[in-house]
């Protein structure tokens, strides 16, 4: 079985065990991780750990939105933070569902959160001591690594603000639609974890300390903070989305105005040199010498003419 446990002792004192080794090991507290795929997971949790069917299945549901339930003396919770790995924009949050009851955790993930390493420190500086302690410790090591991954959509968006220009418009529509789509994605995630936060930290039972709650309600606010700024850079990416294909549209109605302008001069020039273009007799001047200059002439007349015109009407402003 893929993962790690804890046995962790009264004062923070912690010895990482193999997984198998988390079901007989006696301590005050007792973290199982499991980073598995769902049927080998279900398969340990319902064969070696013994744990209820319906905490089988929060556990392992393929469904894992931010959530708080409570079951009986333990409570389960899902949270969302970054993988190590990339994931699609889509779904851009690993998922970790967490089993809480007093003296033992278990958590269960697909893909490995960066906020696990981050959690293993914690537990090797002797910070964890209880179950309230651990999942306090997830929340906020999640949080944590957020924070600043929001703060940089926020940063790329400043910086296309700054450089938004009608030449830089398509580039600049594909920069935005990349950080919109972040913003979505993350936004999805981030409002439902600030409930269940603020959930579990409500929740009833002597198994979370009041320390525990504080740094629960604490992860939640930060939560909550992130969903209003990424509601805010989702609103501010739609406007400057709405803003470059104004540009755009301005640009390509310029261009269209300077063919218009370019077919009006040579129309009539066009026209001229099409009637005499034709070989046919009794053409006025077809015999003189002086024709080709007289045309020739006539033409360039028309043309400043065209142009003055234009330019008495404004047209070469846009």
């Amino acid at each position: 079985m893929s993962g790690f446990g804890y046995r962790i002792d009264r004062d923070g004192t912690a010895a990482r065990i193999e997984v198998d080794e988390t079901l007989a090991a006696d301590a005050p507290l007792i973290w199982t991780h499991l980073s598995t795929t769902t049927g080998q997971a279900q398969t340990w949790l319902r064969d070696e750990a013994k744990l209820q069917p319906y905490v089988i299945e929060a556990l392992t549901a393929a469904e894992s939105r931010p959530r708080c339930e409570q079951f009986e003396h333990g409570a389960l919770i899902n949270l969302r933070g970054r993988a190590v790995e990339e994931l699609s924009s889509s779904d851009p949050l690993a998922s970790v569902r967490l089993w809480g009851i007093r003296g033992r955790v278990f958590s269960v993930t697909d893909e490995h959160l960066l906020a696990t390493d981050e959690v293993e420190k914690m537990v090797g500086r002797g910070e964890v001591r209880d179950p309230g302690d651990l999942i306090a410790a997830f929340a906020g090591a999640i949080t944590s690594d957020l924070d600043p991954f929001v703060a940089d959509l926020g940063d790329n968006l400043d910086d296309c603000e700054e450089q938004l220009t009608t030449e830089r418009a398509f580039e600049l529509r594909r920069s935005v639609a990349r950080v919109r789509v972040k913003a979505i994605g993350f936004r999805r995630f981030l409002q439902p974890q600030r409930a269940a936060l603020e959930k579990l930290a409500a929740l009833p039972g002597d198994w979370l300390e009041d320390d525990d709650r504080m740094h629960l309600a604490a992860a939640a606010d930060r939560a909550a903070r992130m969903a209003e700024e990424l509601d805010s850079i989702r609103e501010r990416a739609g406007l400057m989305h709405e803003t470059l294909t104004d540009l755009r549209a301005e640009q390509l109605d310029q261009r269209g105005l300077l063919i218009s302008i370019i077919a009006m001069i040579f129309l009539p020039l066009t026209f001229i040199t099409g009637l005499y273009g034709m070989n046919v007799k009794g053409l006025p001047g077809a015999e003189e010498p002086w024709a080709f200059d007289a045309i020739g002439i006539a033409c360039i007349l028309i043309a400043v003419a065209v142009i003055g015109w234009f330019a008495l009407r404004h047209w070469f402003r846009g």
